[in-house]
């Protein structure tokens, strides 16, 4: 999202909380974190029914679809056949920062563009440490693989892409704080559906919710066109 869309995108998501507190008594407050909505609801979850914080997630992503200066993808890595000692976290990130970096570099981002925009990250607040050290790496020794058309004879296999769009270190943020982090962890949850679902999902159709986003899906990303960068 551009920073100048910021404030008003966030005035959509607290109209869209106050929507849901008057139809199904969601406290403001209350964490939008779509696993435990869904299989671990705390006691004040519990006086929503099941199926109702099912809709109120579909209407979050309904809602997040609307919004025209939004823009979402994502990085999917299968573990089932990667070797002992793929590392999982580093090859996640650095392939979505690396998607990151080029779609800012190359305009592809809806929402206001200039030629020489900039981007930040905002993570959860989890393995804080470990991200800073690749993104600052990456500042200095990015090795990109080739693709097919800039190989030649001799030449290796990799480019050195140092990053040149991103600002200042990943700003943290608690989710049970951030309306923005807690779009993100929906989001999450329904590609994790929509590529594994569990039997919840199936019997509700959920697991056909991911492509409930596809007006606000960077479909540049991925060679498959649908958002979706898969390892």
């Amino acid at each position: 999202m551009h920073e100048l869309r910021w404030q008003d995108t966030l005035n959509s998501l607290i109209q869209f909380r106050r929507d849901m507190k008057n139809r199904f008594g969601l406290n403001m407050r209350e964490e939008i974190h779509a696993f435990n909505f869904i299989s671990k609801p705390g006691p004040v979850l519990m006086q929503i029914k099941r199926n109702d914080r099912l809709t109120i997630l579909r209407a979050f992503l309904d809602h997040l679809a609307s919004l025209p200066d939004l823009n979402v993808f994502a990085v999917c890595v299968d573990k089932s056949n990667k070797a002992v000692g793929y590392d999982v976290f580093d090859m996640a990130w650095k392939v979505l920062i690396q998607r990151f970096e080029n779609t800012i570099s190359r305009r592809n981002f809806a929402g206001p563009a200039n030629s020489d925009e900039r981007g930040i990250l905002f993570a959860d607040d989890t393995e804080r440490k470990r991200l800073l050290s690749l993104l600052r790496k990456m500042r200095y020794f990015n090795p990109v693989p080739n693709q097919a058309q800039f190989s030649r004879p001799g030449q290796a296999n990799f480019r050195q892409m140092p990053l040149l769009t991103l600002v200042e270190d990943p700003s943290f943020r608690d989710s049970g704080e951030s309306y923005f982090i807690q779009a993100a962890d929906t989001i999450a949850y329904f590609l994790n559906q929509h590529l594994q679902p569990n039997s919840y999902a199936r019997r509700k159709s959920a697991h056909n919710y991911f492509g409930r986003l596809k007006a606000i899906t960077v479909t540049k990303v991925s060679g498959a066109g649908d958002g979706i960068v898969r390892l």
